[in-house]
């Protein structure tokens, strides 16, 4: 994957979220996401050392992640 094809799948996530929910009302509402979505992706890190790994699902936590940072920087910062 390159740059431009992480940021397409960003953007994609970013779109999708905003069609189904509202905007974040707040800063903490923001942050709050941001790090429902950490979590998510460290229990897939903390699954990387296991035969359970599943790379797919690790590039679908970040790419969550990053889409959420994104909404932040458009919702609250913006």
């Amino acid at each position: 994957m390159n740059v431009d094809q992480a940021l397409g799948l960003i953007r994609e996530e970013w779109s999708i979220a905003s069609a189904r929910y509202a905007k974040f009302h707040s800063a903490h509402e923001g942050y709050a996401v941001i790090l429902e979505e950490m979590d998510e992706l460290w229990r897939e890190v903390m699954k990387k050392s296991s035969p359970r790994t599943n790379d797919a699902e690790l590039q679908h936590q970040a790419i969550q992640v990053a889409a959420m940072a994104l909404r932040f920087l458009l919702d609250v910062s913006g």
